[in-house]
């Protein structure tokens, strides 16, 4: 197999290789190849090892590999052409895996799509990427349905939640749970509807002839970027190989890395026995996609998938399963530790755990240790950077509050936030700045936009921090106005332009406080138009209407003005750091 070293930058100081834990390399070498090589590699090896288990149902690696084969036939059947956009309007479950794959083997980009998505998020997305093609859950159809004529969707195919569920429970789901949970909708029979089952069923086990090199795109991956509107990242097979494998290198010993060197007998990585991951973060969302079903896939490894987090269920299933490496993001931890009963599980099975997504508490790590055993180290990323960039060492130093060291072939420095191009030194505070080979290739259809966040092969992550004298890095503040809730990107004009739909509303601003549960939650500032009068859980009320729930403010506060700047703009800050004073007085 082809591989490639990641290029060197001259001139930095990579003090932070010195911190590294004693298996992970300052460089690795990237197989040149497609993402989807992967499955096919790890198929070939691994034939009859279990690549999934879904409440029971075990997928081998055959089994896997022939399903994405035959839905990527499928789709070029139904004239998909290279470069076409499928989306995947799912959560986890095995048809995620199996469409997500099949897609890039027939030479599509995948477009993330989440499930908590409202119509009219769903409908600029679908327009935005020019998806033709959807592959939705029956309980998301009427979504789809509704926004469709409005889209250029041309293929809609939908599964049912239970198609991979284990004879008994499938009985039970159809006879006590479908119909009122939502799964049963009425699919309207036409041409270009079809079911995911006998799509598979019907298309044949041969890949389709299209050639897909490391360079093409594989992902539309859709952030807030630095405006707050939402656009697609453009992460390319290269860009996901690049960080499967860096990410791989630091969690565990990689299948594919020509790295060898001392591994930890707490963390095992070896490649005869699987590891099993837990795959309760989504993989609509990046952190998940590349941390889970891209790692282990990439390792032929073994993961447990659950559809959502619910806390109960993630125990029960550790219990049940055994994972090993259980990638997350703190909100979940926060929950495991707070369960009346955590006590009565046996929770010794996991090893490691990378958070990432928002900011990690120590206590919450400190805890979640003392119940597990495992390792937890707060990681850091963002979606243009597929999307990890730093972390904490396993069993090297961890520092309170620090998103740790930059990965492998990953640079990282402080710039001045007047010009972006100045290098600050140790513990100054500027915008930090990325460079490296899982860095994006640009936002889909924004020149514009690309041209502000990629300078030179860095990325501005638009986060502000300051690296110290052994290369940790710390991020303190966001030049960004975003909010991170539960570990999703909240930009907040997507909570304040449907409010401005209110008739009642005249002004609202929307601002990220911090919440012991989600890390941040959102709260909301509303002026009223003169003789108007709305209630907390009206607002609210509206809201849940218009956006997807993670983005629901929790917090509603009615006043006859705002703060501006002399230009007019709201003083987002300064509604900051009043709420502060007031929780601290």
């Amino acid at each position: 197999m082809a591989s490639v070293a990641a290029p060197a930058n001259q001139g930095l100081d990579r003090r932070w290789f010195a911190h590294y834990d004693p298996w992970v390399p300052a460089r690795l070498e990237y197989p040149d190849i497609p993402l989807h090589r992967f499955l096919s590699i790890s198929a070939q090896k691994y034939p009859d090892r279990t690549a999934i288990i879904f409440y029971g149902t075990k997928l081998t690696y055959r089994a896997l590999d022939e399903a994405a084969t035959r839905f990527a036939a499928a789709l070029a059947d139904r004239g998909l052409a290279k470069g076409d956009r499928v989306s995947l309007f799912l959560p986890n479950c095995p048809q995620m895996v199996i469409a997500y794959y099949g897609t890039l083997r027939a030479g599509g980009l995948a477009v993330s799509t989440s499930p908590l998505y409202s119509t009219r998020e769903l409908e600029h997305q679908l327009n935005d990427s020019g998806a033709e093609t959807i592959v939705v859950l029956s309980k998301l159809y009427p979504l789809v349905k509704e926004v469709a004529s409005k889209t250029r969707l041309k293929r809609i195919i939908v599964t049912n939640i239970k198609e991979y569920f284990p004879p008994i429970l499938r009985l039970l789901f159809t006879l006590l749970k479908e119909k009122p949970q939502g799964h049963r909708p009425v699919v309207e029979q036409s041409p270009g509807t079809e079911w995911f089952s006998e799509l598979l069923t019907s298309a044949p086990a041969t890949p389709p002839a299209t050639t897909v090199g490391p360079d093409d795109p594989a992902l539309l991956q859709y952030t807030g970027g630095t405006t707050g509107l939402a656009k697609g990242a453009i992460l390319t097979h290269r860009n996901l190989v690049a960080n499967t494998i860096q990410t791989g290198a630091w969690l565990v010993k990689p299948a594919l890395s020509p790295v060898e060197g001392p591994t930890p007998s707490s963390v095992k990585g070896q490649h005869d026995e699987a590891e099993v991951f837990l795959g309760a973060i989504p993989f609509f969302h990046i952190y998940g996609m590349t941390v889970v079903m891209n790692l282990c896939i990439s390792l032929g490894h073994t993961m447990v998938l659950l559809p959502q987090f619910k806390t109960q269920e993630v125990l029960d299933t550790i219990a049940k399963y055994r994972p090993t490496l259980f990638p997350g993001v703190p909100t979940m931890y926060v929950a495991i530790n707070n369960y009346p009963d955590v006590g009565r599980y046996d929770l010794r099975s996991i090893k490691a755990c990378l958070s990432g997504a928002a900011p990690l508490p120590l206590e919450v790590a400190n805890r979640f240790e003392a119940l597990t055993g495992a390792r937890l180290v707060e990681g850091y990323g963002l979606t243009e950077a597929s999307p990890v960039t730093h972390a904490n060492p396993l069993f090297g130093a961890r520092k309170a509050g620090a998103i740790g060291l930059p990965l492998p072939d990953t640079d990282a420095r402080i710039v001045d936030l007047e010009t972006g191009e100045r290098t600050l030194p140790s513990n100054e505070t500027g915008e930090v700045a990325v460079k490296g080979p899982q860095v994006m290739a640009g936002y889909w259809n924004q020149p514009g936009e690309t041209a502000m966040v990629l300078r030179d092969g860095w990325l501005r992550t638009g986060d502000i921090g300051y690296m110290d004298e052994q290369g940790y890095f710390t991020i303190v503040d966001r030049k960004k106005e975003m909010i991170i809730a539960g570990g999703f990107n909240i930009y907040p004009r997507e909570v304040e332009e449907p409010l401005y739909e209110h008739p009642g509303i005249k002004e609202a601003v929307a601002v990220g406080l911090p919440d012991p549960y989600r890390g941040e939650t959102v709260k909301v500032y509303i002026v009223l138009k003169e003789g108007e009068r709305a209630t907390e859980q009206e607002i609210i009320n509206f809201c849940k209407q218009r956006m997807a729930k993670y983005k629901v403010p929790t917090l509603v506060e009615f006043r006859h003005e705002l703060p501006k700047t002399l230009v007019g703009k709201v003083l987002r800050r300064a509604l900051r750091e009043e709420e502060m004073a007031k929780r601290t007085s």
